[in-house]
């Protein structure tokens, strides 16, 4: 089976799909691995380390059985993709409905990396957790920056300076990797999510917990089941008389499809003390804060808030790995031996497929 990693094209996105050692792996497995010139070079990933790792250098690698991505395909890359070819990326399935009606049209199949069932055996394709893990942990260093407080405690010959509070709203793959970065800055962190069966999760990385009395259930996919209004309008109070007593706030909640949460709204940010730091990982669905201005930073009343989008693409060597890892983990699903073995009866063949070419059906 001929694979294609394209040079992303979307607008700040750094990452490449398959990085030099996991191709090296799949090139031994029974895969041939195009690379179009320049792939991972935004990623620090040279073309040399690819053509050491076995791979084909090439000038367009559309010209192939499968092409793997990190971003949904362009207009122009839309036109390179034919009849019967099979996709690999982030398709936004969910909030792009008329690009996967166009992969439909093309005879594309086409796999979102973000349907990937939340099963056991599916875990080493999870690449929404992998980039989560990113997210969260860059999301700390952002506040750590633009907090004019240091975030351990600290004794000096000038006095003891007290560390930073830091809140995380949200204990999912980003929230609890934010609650341990933080923690490894010495910060005092508390972690709160409506899902009491993470509390466990939060208080293990030596995080508080914090009860607000709401409890929310669980999906099948491990996500928090929407809030009713009323369990909405309790915790938005909640938290506003919480929220002024901390230093940074990071906020994770996000249900897939869906527009984010609010959980913060701006009154509590005016309670907040000037130069105080919130980071919204739920920019890119609106944002839990009602402050939030998706893609910018925004200052008001003297705090901080970050809503920068696709974090993980600011960290894109390791963030770039452990995709390649997730892709590499469903290309071998779908075709053992480097032979395309498409099982519609599998769960996460056909929980994963957006579009079915008809010559695959």
């Amino acid at each position: 089976m001929r694979i294609g990693v394209p040079r992303e094209v979307q607008p700040g996105e750094r990452r490449v799909a398959l990085v030099p050692d996991v191709v090296a792996r799949l090139s031994g497995g029974g895969f041939e691995v195009v690379v179009e010139r320049e792939a991972g070079g935004a990623a620090s990933f040279t073309d040399a380390s690819y053509d050491g790792a076995g791979a084909q250098l090439v000038s367009d690698a559309f010209d192939v059985d499968a092409v793997v991505k990190v971003r949904k395909p362009t207009e122009a890359e839309l036109e390179k993709l034919r009849d019967g070819r099979v996709l690999v990326g982030f398709l936004e399935p969910l909030t792009d409905p008329d690009g996967v009606e166009q992969l439909a049209a093309r005879g594309v199949t086409a796999f979102a990396m973000e349907s990937i069932p939340r099963i056991t055996r599916a875990q080493p394709m999870d690449a929404l957790s992998s980039q989560s893990t990113v997210s969260g942990y860059k999301a700390v260093l952002l506040a750590a920056e633009r907090l004019p407080r240091f975030f351990p405690m600290l004794m000096t010959a000038a006095g003891t300076v007290p560390p930073a509070k830091v809140l995380v709203l949200g204990a999912g793959v980003a929230g609890l990797q934010a609650i341990a970065t933080a923690r490894r800055l010495g910060a005092v962190v508390t972690g709160f999510d409506v899902r009491p069966v993470v509390q466990e999760q939060v208080e293990s990385l030596g995080a508080s917990f914090l009860d607000l009395g709401v409890r929310g259930e669980e999906t099948e996919g491990g996500y928090a089941r929407e809030l009713t209004e009323a369990q909405q309008r309790q915790q938005q109070d909640e938290l506003a008389a919480r929220i002024p007593d901390f230093d940074v706030v990071i906020t994770t909640a996000l249900i897939p499809g869906r527009p984010a949460p609010r959980l913060i709204p701006e009154s509590a940010v005016a309670a907040m003390r000037p130069g105080s730091v919130i980071v919204d990982l739920a920019a890119e669905a609106g944002g839990n804060c009602e402050v939030t201005d998706p893609g910018s930073e925004v200052e008001r009343d003297g705090v901080s808030v970050v809503g920068l989008l696709n974090l993980p693409s600011t960290m894109p060597y390791h963030a770039s790995q452990l995709y390649a890892r997730n892709v590499a983990a469903l290309l071998q699903h779908l075709a053992p031996d480097g032979e395309l073995t498409l099982d519609w009866d599998d769960e996460i063949t056909a929980g994963a497929c957006v579009t079915r070419a008809k010559a695959a059906a």
